[in-house]
């Protein structure tokens, strides 16, 4: 059995896993597997109140977990795709997410790393992220780091090497009519508003 298998039948067992992304390393676990997001809280300290944001392993998975997707959206999407955008959407009404179950919005994002969107799609398609580190410590960008803060906590890391590091994606709110900007990272207000012919707030 290979490690991305073993990732892989571990996921679907209701385990965590960390792997590497496009960023840094991301600890992941089924959205709609309760019992793994609790321990997906549990191995990183994570405030309950904070969501889990979503990785796809493709942008064609978006109708999935989200609807209503708006013009500007649309073209967000289909320019930064993958890579270092995260859009919120509105929760598509049959997806359930553990990570955020009282929610009717989803954050997602596809990573620009083919390693971390085949083991998301050989585990259905989304995975619910969040960075591999203890909550408040720095982020990770190599499996020795995840090992050094989560090594006991977590039964499979997959080692990718090094990974990039460096600025955040940005986070658009794309559940109104105008787009709102919750953080400026890899993309700028500027590239942003170019490409979704939209004036975000």
């Amino acid at each position: 059995m290979s490690d991305l298998d073993e990732a892989v039948a571990l996921l679907r067992a209701g385990e965590i896993v960390a792997f590497p992304t496009d960023t840094v390393y991301g600890l992941g676990a089924l959205p709609g597997d309760a019992a793994a997001v609790r321990k997906l809280f549990v191995a990183k300290k994570r405030p309950s109140e904070k969501a889990v944001p979503l990785l796809l392993a493709d942008a064609a998975d978006l109708l999935k977990v989200a609807a209503n997707i708006s013009a500007p959206a649309r073209r967000l999407t289909e320019k930064f795709w993958p890579g270092p955008l995260t859009v919120v959407f509105r929760r598509a009404p049959a997806f359930q997410s553990a990570a955020d179950p009282d929610a009717d919005s989803v954050a997602v994002r596809v990573p620009a790393y083919e390693p971390a969107r085949e083991l998301i799609r050989r585990a259905g398609g989304v995975l619910a992220v969040t960075s591999a580190n203890i909550s408040g410590a720095g982020a990770v960008c190599t499996a020795a780091e995840v090992q050094a803060q989560l090594g006991r906590r977590i039964p499979l890391i997959l080692d990718g090497g090094a990974t990039p590091g460096g600025i955040e994606s940005s986070i658009v709110d794309c559940t109104r009519d105008r787009p709102r900007l919750l953080r400026e990272g890899a993309l700028t207000l500027g590239q942003l508003e170019r490409v979704s012919r939209s004036r975000i707030f």
